[in-house]
C-alpha cells in the first residue's frame, strides 16, 4: 500500500465544471489518477459518467478547470501538441468501435499507419502481437460481424493497445456481455495492466465489476452534480453516504472471491 500512495500522478482534475450552454452537467470536481491505478468512474445512471469520459479524452472541451496529464494541461496546448498528447491513451468503446468493413488485422493496422513509421512487416508483427495479447491469435483476417460480442470487445481493447498507451480508457466494458464474458473480459483488463505496468481508467456500473478490480475511483451524484465519494470500493462502502452504500451494495453483487488480491471480499461490502 505505501508503495501505492507514492505512485505518480499521471492525471489531475482540478475544479472541473462540465456544461451543455447554460445547463451544468458536473460541477467542482478534483480528483487524480496514479499510475497502476484501476481507476473506477461510478454512478446512477444520468450522472455524467460518459460526458466525464470525453472530457478526458479531448472530444469535448471543459467549461471550467484543468485536465492535466503528466501536469500537462490537456487544454492549454494547440491543436496539433494536444493531438500528439493524445495518442498516449487507449480508448476501448462499449461496442467496439471497430471498422466494420475492414478485417480485424486492419482495424488495428490503421492507427498504426497513420501515426508511426513502422514498415508493412512490422506492423503486421504488432497487430499479431496485440492479438494475441487479447486472446485473438489467428483471427486478424475476421471481420467483427464474424465475431461473438465478448471477442469484438477483446478486438477491440487490442486496437486500444495498438500505440501502447499509458492510460487505457474503458466505456462500459462490460455492456452487452453475458456475466462468464464480462469476468474473462475483467480478467484480461487486470492482466494487462499488470503485465503491461498500463493505467486503467474504467466508466462502469457493473457493480462485480467495481469490485472485483477497482483500486481507486469516483462516485458522481446526478442531484449535487459532482463527486460525493472517492477512494476503492471497500474504502466507499465503510465511509461513504448512503447513496454510495446502496449503489455499491444493491443487487449482492460483490464476488465471494474478488479477481485482485486484497481486495475488498463481500463480506466486508454488505456490512
Amino acid at each position: 500500500m505505501e508503495q501505492r500512495a507514492e505512485a505518480t500522478t499521471v492525471l489531475a482534475v482540478s475544479d472541473l465544471a462540465l456544461a451543455f450552454g447554460a445547463t451544468v452537467i458536473l460541477q467542482d470536481l478534483n480528483f487524480t489518477v496514479r499510475r497502476g491505478d484501476v481507476f473506477m468512474i461510478m454512478g446512477p445512471s444520468g450522472c455524467g459518467k460518459s460526458t466525464l469520459l470525453r472530457h478526458l479524452l479531448g472530444l469535448q472541451c471543459p467549461s471550467a478547470g484543468s485536465i492535466c496529464y503528466n501536469q500537462t494541461d490537456l487544454w492549454s496546448l494547440d491543436e496539433d501538441e494536444r493531438n500528439r498528447l493524445l495518442r498516449h491513451l487507449g480508448v476501448l468503446y462499449q461496442g467496439g468501435a471497430l471498422w466494420s468493413s475492414l478485417t480485424v488485422g486492419e482495424n488495428l493496422a490503421l492507427p498504426l499507419h497513420h501515426f508511426t513509421t513502422l514498415g508493412g512487416g512490422e506492423i503486421a508483427a504488432q497487430v499479431e502481437f496485440k492479438l494475441a495479447l487479447v486472446g485473438l491469435g489467428g483471427f486478424r483476417d475476421y471481420y467483427p460481424a464474424q465475431l461473438s460480442g465478448g471477442m469484438r470487445k477483446r478486438a477491440g481493447l487490442a486496437r486500444a493497445l495498438a500505440l501502447d498507451p499509458e492510460i487505457l480508457f474503458f466505456d462500459e466494458p462490460s455492456a452487452g456481455l453475458d456475466p462468464v464474458s464480462a469476468r474473462r473480459l475483467d480478467e484480461l483488463m487486470l492482466q494487462l495492466q499488470e503485465s503491461l505496468g498500463a493505467t486503467l481508467v474504467v466508466v462502469s456500473h457493473e457493480l462485480a465489476s467495481i469490485h472485483a478490480i477497482g483500486t481507486n475511483g469516483i462516485f458522481l451524484d446526478p442531484e449535487q452534480k459532482t463527486i460525493i465519494a472517492t477512494g476503492s470500493p471497500a474504502q466507499m462502502l465503510a465511509a461513504g453516504d448512503r447513496k454510495v452504500r446502496q449503489f455499491l451494495q444493491r443487487g449482492d453483487a460483490c464476488p465471494a472471491n474478488s479477481t485482485r488480491p486484497g481486495s475488498a471480499p463481500s463480506s466486508s461490502a454488505r456490512r
